[in-house]
């Protein structure tokens, strides 16, 4: 079954039809009261706070707490020709550590977090709720009076309301903020296939342990944390214990590094060499844009703790430790971390290196789950299993697609680098072009969501840009000496991304030009023209007003329609979570007795979406409260004793969800968010008593038909869209024919998905050009 439809977007009428379509299609919001019960995170002890921050060692630190391994010898690739070299170096080190990760990054970047939720991605959310700068337009009044739908309001002749005003005049500065969150996105997939191939040298050990690493991402975050954070801690505590030994062995002056003025000493001495060492500088703060994106696995005030008490003192201590080392033995440089451990406890430091280089790579792995996850719900990237691997953390998760193929590119990558000072160069790019993504989306994030005063984000743009463009600069220089390889990966991902995200947009506005007159489905009548067989018919649809097209293709293709025909929605939204009792929203489409529905699942992207039973199960709760709700609102329309308040009691919630018979239609502890019935608030028992007692013989033959039509069977009808282009642009041709084709047939099906049973799946084909 299959049509072919071809779609104008300038063809676009509002006549007398289209008056009366929007009359009898009124919006979700008229009928959707905002819950008074405000959603609220549970309150972390001190003790589960400095449980995740034991944790956070081993999955966020590792990356970021190997670099003394390999950051001197970058930085002097050909040598040390003067010792006040590696003063200036330190200098360099300690201030990049105090300037990006510190002060930038924990404690300015990480409180723009979104709800706990980190990375570009939630940057982006944050931007999406402030300013109306997603390119798929979905949304909806509605979805603004979520208790999660944190957002600020602005003066009207403010600064942020003109940024505002500017961002969503033109729909290229939309894209171009799409694709500057999609080149971050993809420089931090980049970032994690390059960890792990730096922490190693010999091939053939390097692919044993990658595998290993890589199987045990199964287990999740809590399970590998636990494992891996005795060992970077004890890693560590060493490389400061060995570091302030080396600075009281061998020259305790190394210590004026912590004066600036050694940098600038460094630089005209070393001239355009010093310039490029910046290079190998970066090194000492990758794993830094890691820190951020894993903010879902833990939290903000638990990544905090370990760097600041752990982290930072035991770095710049080692740092400082080598240099001190270095300045007697220039010559070492090349492997300087291993000859300046104590020969007495040189093996049993070995064996704690070897095994902190192999936890290095957690952080940057458990990053690109929770971004992937992230840009799914935008839909930003084909569809992948995600696995939810703590009950009691949703932000720990496990994408088995994406981790197999990580693996992969890291073996790649591995064998294929000729040294470790070539995978130095290109870990450094990927890491600088995140911070610079990072920067700029940090820029709208304090105009728009902080409020602050452009001043003020002008002075952070100004001196992060300082920083990170001087790195930027020197690693230019090195891009034909491994530099090329993120470049050539964020490429691969950004394309995949950029045009998946096309292929979402372009559906959508197939479904939304396409979308049926209400007043045409009225005009069947209630038999709709066929025969209306026992069951239900859930018709999953990406619009969440109108009858979709599917629904049109169907009924003029076959003789019947099941007795209740259900339009589902699931829309992610740009917020972390959507809480249990506003997560539906259910619409009534005609009168009663043509029996349809329209139902509006959302989510955030934090959400796991539940098995089919259990969506389905709380579906059905929502559409039964529904209809006794939208019953009491008739039976008492005509009482003064009534407002639209805008919330519900437990009580009176409670009293609705028992169905005739005895039979409970919702369990107590559902309560979906639902159309303007749900904003009834009882002013007087007695009017309540008799307003239920009214409306009980309107809604108990509607909840018991519908109960018979859900024991008769539940239909899954899917809508199985291909795209084809009808230009003849070649790039066109290829992302849309080739590229999106390709993705949709080796991505998840939506059936699997929504967990759909094959024998109660029925796929409607259609093709349309774009």
């Amino acid at each position: 079954m299959t049509s072919r439809v071809e779609i104008d977007e300038d063809s676009e009428t509002k006549g007398s039809m289209w008056v009366l379509d929007q009359k009898l299609d009124q919006p979700m919001d008229e009928e959707a009261g905002r819950l008074s019960n405000m959603y609220k995170e549970k309150k972390f002890s001190v003790l589960l706070l400095l449980r995740l921050a034991y944790q956070s060692l081993g999955v966020v630190y590792g990356d970021l707490g190997t670099s003394p391994l390999y950051v001197f010898y970058n930085t002097f690739p050909h040598g040390i020709s003067d010792p006040e070299d590696v003063i200036g170096a330190l200098s360099l080190i300690i201030y990049s550590l105090t300037l990006i990760p510190l002060i930038k990054y924990v404690f300015i970047v990480c409180k723009a977090n979104d709800n706990g939720q980190g990375g570009t991605f939630a940057l982006y959310s944050l931007l999406c709720r402030h300013a109306k700068v997603k390119t798929i337009p979905n949304q909806h009044r509605t979805d603004e009076e979520l208790t999660t739908y944190s957002r600020s309001k602005f003066h009207e002749h403010s600064f942020a309301a003109k940024t505002k005003g500017w961002l969503e005049k033109r729909s290229s500065r939309k894209n171009a903020l799409l694709i500057l969150v999609l080149v971050g996105t993809s420089m931090v997939v980049g970032d994690g296939i390059l960890t792990p191939a730096i922490s190693d040298v010999v091939v053939l050990v390097a692919v044993v342990i990658l595998v290993g690493l890589f199987s045990l991402q199964r287990y999740g975050t809590d399970r590998v944390g636990w494992l891996f954070a005795p060992v970077v801690l004890l890693w560590f505590l060493l490389i400061g214990g060995i570091g302030m030994f080396n600075i009281w062995k061998y020259d305790k002056t190394i210590l004026r590094a912590f004066s600036p003025v050694y940098i600038f000493h460094y630089f005209r001495r070393r001239g355009m060499d010093g310039w490029t060492s910046l290079g190998g500088v970066l090194l000492s703060i990758t794993g830094t844009e890691a820190l951020f994106a894993d903010l879902a696995h833990f939290r903000v005030a638990a990544i905090q703790i370990a760097f600041t008490v752990i982290v930072f003192p035991c770095l710049l201590l080692a740092y400082s430790g080598q240099a001190a080392y270095l300045m007697n033995n220039t010559e070492h440089v090349a492997d300087v971390f291993y000859h300046s451990i104590p020969d007495s406890i040189y093996w049993p430091v070995f064996v704690v290196a070897t095994a902190a280089a192999v936890v290095a790579s957690q952080a940057t792995i458990s990053a690109t789950f929770s971004i992937i996850k992230q840009a799914l719900a935008h839909g930003c990237f084909p569809r992948v299993k995600v696995v939810h691997t703590s009950k009691n953390f949703l932000g720990q998760i496990y994408v088995p697609d994406i981790n197999w193929i990580l693996m992969v590119l890291c073996i790649a990558v591995t064998a294929g680098f000729k040294n470790q000072s070539q995978i130095g160069n290109a870990y450094g790019t990927a890491v600088v072009v995140v911070m610079l993504v990072t920067t700029l989306l940090m820029i709208l994030i304090m105009i728009l969501v902080w409020r602050c005063h452009w001043i003020i984000a002008l002075i952070f743009t100004g001196l992060s840009l300082v920083v990170e463009c001087g790195y930027f600069s020197a690693v230019l220089f090195k891009v034909d000496q491994g530099g090329w390889v993120p470049l050539v990966i964020a490429a691969a991902f950004l394309i995949i991304m950029y045009v998946w995200h096309y292929g979402t947009v372009k559906r959508y506005e197939f479904e939304l030009h396409s979308k049926v007159s209400m007043a045409w489905v009225l005009g069947l009548g209630p038999s709709l023209g066929l025969v209306r067989v026992p069951g239900i018919g859930l018709v999953y649809t990406e619009l969440a007003s109108g009858v979709p097209h599917i629904f049109s293709h169907f009924i003029t293709n076959l003789p019947a329609i099941h007795s209740v025909v259900v339009f589902v929605c699931v829309k992610y939204l740009p917020v972390y979570t959507v809480p249990e009792e506003e997560r539906f929203l259910v619409k009534r489409i005609g009168t009663k007795d043509f029996h349809m529905f329209r139902c509006v699942a959302r989510y955030g992207y934090k959400d796991l979406h539940k098995k089919d039973d259990d969506f389905e199960k709380k579906l059905f709760d929502s559409i039964f409260l529904f209809v006794r709700l939208e019953s009491m609102m008739e039976g008492c329309s005509d009482s003064d004793e009534y407002s639209l308040y805008g919330q519900q009691t437990e009580r009176s919630r409670d009293g609705l969800l028992i169905g005739s018979h005895g039979n409970a239609a919702a369990s107590s502890n559902v309560g979906p968010t639902l159309s303007s019935v749900d904003s009834i608030v009882p002013v007087g028992s007695n009017t309540e008593r008799s307003c239920e007692q009214a409306s009980n013989h309107t809604d108990s033959d509607e909840i018991e038909f519908l109960i018979r039509c859900r024991d008769a069977g539940v239909v899954h009808i899917l809508g199985n869209t291909v795209i084809r282009t009808r230009e003849s642009k070649f790039f066109k041709r290829i992302a849309v024919d080739y590229v999106y084709a390709f993705l949709r047939k080796i991505c998840r099906e939506n059936s699997v998905i929504f967990n759909v049973p094959h024998e109660s799946l029925l796929n409607v084909g259609q093709i349309f050009y774009v």
